[in-house]
């Protein structure tokens, strides 16, 4: 339940913010910021959101952009005098020296998403997630219903278990050679539509499933076991839901004579599972050190030595152990990594850092305050609704960030709904447009390939019922979750 003093405690933060000018406030760097100066490098940070909204058309990376705003804003706060330089101490008391911008980045999602990316990548190469696409498809026997209910449930767990960009790519390769192959590309269009708007709700399932999650679940010291004990009905739910629709909206029907399913069992049944798998021994090996990972993962903040290393060390860990199976190709992997992704995370860490100091942060943190005057209701619903808003149109990360170190900062436990109302809307933000996250982005992509007819405002027609429903039962499932003392 949303404590009593939660309004009290947003308001006094924002106010303590503003009169020292930092959410560090140093005793050595206390100052007054105008509000001219908040003003600016709000401006500066709704630039730098807009121009991640517009990547494409500005043909530059997530990282160039990130980096650039970085630059520019380290250079102006230090000229300005809003950043706190000093020399900072080590456990031993002694005085280190140490770039203003390197406490800035945290380092903790950064290693979770290198070493999980690492890991993943990796065991990928032994054919497991081919080999469980593959059998789900020949477990259908090639029923439309089935083979949607299959496909969109692996969609969930592969999003959970990989990202979403990968579980699309997948999913839906084999769903437009499954459809193909059985002569319903009819449905092509309703099943990819519906695989893409189910891996945010799979990247909703674990801590690590999607990058707001990781950032949230950081600062609000929710652990994985936790994460997936609350995240878990309502996916499974809301799964449930959404194939409904899909079927209802999209027209799709079982096989309606013996003749029809003879065939259809017999054209699915073509399909090798072992194709992709080059070596047994790997296979098992990728297998078993799977599930390893996330039983470690599970009880990482239970275990004495994991505790204390973080989920950050976990996943490079188990990176390590399977690159040995790779040692001589080692350099492969690390080309495949996605720099980019890290270069903008840290690049990101520093811009809120800077606009920590500027106060812009807790200017927002008042406008927060204002939605949590709508009491434990209103309030959790005006945020979760108003972050699936916000991230539908622009990118859900540093939406994410920015909405976690305000709460962050005013001390939320982990048991709080307002984390959730944040975590459930920048995940089901990217339901409601073809470019509210890099999994629709990818699924639009696969149905323009395939030649398929689908706008931007036709997906938003069709995505739209989805993506209310989803929200709907999201703000329902934090409100009665909150109310039973669940979160």
């Amino acid at each position: 339940m949303m404590q009593p003093n939660a309004l009290a405690s947003v308001n006094a933060l924002a106010t303590s913010l503003l009169a020292s000018g930092t959410t560090t406030a140093p005793a050595v760097h206390e100052h007054h910021v105008s509000i001219g100066t908040t003003i600016f490098f709000g401006v500066l940070l709704a630039a730098m959101i807009l121009a991640l909204a517009f990547e494409e058309k500005l043909h530059a990376k997530k990282s160039i952009i990130t980096g650039l705003f970085a630059i520019v804003a380290l250079i102006i706060a230090t000229a300005m005098n809003l950043l706190p330089f000093g020399e900072l101490t080590n456990p031993w008391g002694e005085a280190i020296k140490m770039p203003i911008y390197i406490p800035a980045v945290d380092w903790g999602v950064i290693t979770i998403i290198f070493g999980a990316g690492l890991f993943v990548d990796v065991i990928s190469r032994s054919g497991i997630f081919t080999w469980i696409a593959i059998k789900l498809t020949k477990a259908s026997r090639g029923d439309p219903v089935r083979l949607l209910t299959y496909y969109g449930t692996m969609t969930v767990l592969f999003s959970a278990m990989l990202n979403n960009v990968t579980a699309m790519i997948i999913v839906g390769s084999l769903t437009v050679v499954s459809l193909r192959k059985l002569k319903r590309e009819s449905l092509l269009l309703g099943f990819l539509l519906t695989e893409g708007l189910l891996t945010n709700v799979g990247g909703l399932l674990t801590l690590i499933s999607s990058v707001p999650n990781i950032i949230v679940g950081n600062i609000a010291k929710i652990g994985f076991l936790e994460f997936f004990k609350i995240a878990a009905p309502y996916v499974v739910v809301t799964t449930l839901v959404t194939l409904w629709l899909a079927k209802k909206l999209f027209g799709i029907r079982r096989l309606a004579t013996d003749v029809e399913r003879q065939e259809a069992a017999a054209l699915v049944a073509t399909f090798d599972e072992n194709d992709g798998i080059e070596s047994q021994r790997f296979f098992y090996f990728s297998a078993v050190s799977g599930a390893l990972f996330i039983l470690a993962l599970s009880f990482q903040s239970i275990l004495p030595l994991e505790k204390e290393l973080g989920m950050g060390f976990v996943a490079l860990f188990f990176a390590a152990i399977v690159l040995v199976a790779y040692k001589h190709e080692v350099h492969k992997f690390y080309a495949a990594v996605d720099w980019d992704l890290l270069g903008f995370f840290a690049s990101l860490f520093v811009v809120i850092n800077v606009m920590e100091h500027a106060q812009v942060l807790a200017w927002l943190g008042k406008g927060i305050g204002k939605l949590i005057e709508l009491g434990d209701i209103g309030g959790s619903a005006a945020l979760l609704a108003g972050a699936a808003g916000a991230s539908s149109v622009t990118d859900n990360i540093p939406l994410a960030a920015m909405l976690a170190k305000i709460l962050g900062a005013a001390g939320y436990p982990p048991d709080s709904p307002l984390w959730w109302c944040v975590i459930f809307g920048a995940n089901l933000g990217g339901n409601i447009t073809p470019i509210g996250s890099a999994s629709t982005v990818v699924a639009v992509t696969i149905i323009h390939r395939e030649k398929l007819h689908l706008s931007f405002g036709g997906f938003v027609k069709t995505a739209i019922v989805f993506a209310a429903v989803q929200i709907a039962l999201a703000i329902a499932y934090v409100l009665a979750a909150a109310a039973i003392g669940w979160i």
